[in-house]
């Protein structure tokens, strides 16, 4: 089954206009712009799948075919990642089993999370779309609380049934636990990581369904699945002591910079 990496990046975000060209400075002390590292992000995934950023700015377009990336440009009227990457399978004329939908804010997403990704929805045919779920340790559940607690949209999180369908995604920190965590510990928990694989099937239903309430009032777009009842699979992915973050707020630049230095990434 063949599979295709798309990157969504959009110039005029209403929150933080001009992201995917935010310079980060890696380990080395080098400055690479935000879209550049995501891209590098889905080039060390295994499987040789196709990688292409999706952009309707031309700025974007530039920058990114000037370090090397394939670039599909798509329309100013899409509203969100997942219908950009219906856009850009089409422009590609269609074709792949599977397209992933790695943010162009998620830097720091390891390989080994799209690639069990992929293997998930490939071994469920129950599932028309799968994403990541990381159990949030005290430090991260903290950090989550610290947002809401000071009115940043910071990261999202998801629970989930038995069989790890989706019942939920929030930008509010769920389930509510009423304690505190130790750093280090396992909290019940769960960071949604933001990326996405599809089943060309429905990616392409997903442009063809209106933004339901639950999509409008939390800014989630996988919640559409949720509201047409196609079934979201969590795939609980482990860390193996990398870092993790997106980039949502300027004031997450430095954060990400610091989890890059850590982790010895240039």
């Amino acid at each position: 089954m063949s599979f295709l990496i798309v990157i969504p990046a959009r110039y005029a975000s209403t929150r933080y206009p001009g992201k995917p060209l935010v310079g980060l400075k890696g380990a080395n002390g080098q400055e690479r712009s935000l879209i550049e590292r995501s891209w590098r992000a889905a080039m060390a995934v295994a499987g040789n799948p196709r990688v292409v950023v999706a952009t309707d700015d031309d700025r974007i377009r530039d920058a990114a075919t000037a370090f090397g990336a394939e670039v599909v440009m798509t329309s100013v009227d899409c509203a969100n990642g997942t219908e950009r990457c219906a856009q850009a399978h089409d422009v590609l004329g269609g074709g792949y089993d599977i397209v992933v939908n790695l943010q162009g804010d998620a830097p720091l997403t390891p390989s080994w999370f799209v690639e069990e990704l992929v293997a998930a929805l490939r071994a469920d045919p129950t599932a028309g779309v799968a994403t990541p779920v990381l159990r949030c340790d005290g430090a991260t559940l903290r950090a989550l609380q610290d947002d809401r607690r000071d009115g940043r949209v910071g990261g999202t999180t998801a629970v989930f049934a038995t069989d790890h369908k989706a019942l939920y995604f929030s930008k509010e920190v769920i389930p509510f636990t009423g304690r505190s965590y130790p750093k280090s510990d396992d909290t019940p928990v769960f960071h949604h990581v933001g990326v996405y694989a599809y089943r060309a099937g429905a990616l392409a239903a997903y442009s063809s369904w209106a933004p339901g309430p639950l999509e409008q009032l939390e800014g989630l777009e996988q919640l559409r699945f949720l509201e047409n009842r196609q079934p979201v699979l969590c795939v609980e992915v482990q860390a193996r002591g990398r870092q993790f973050w997106e980039l949502n707020n300027p004031t997450d630049v430095p954060r990400i910079e610091s989890m890059l230095a850590a982790m010895n990434i240039d």
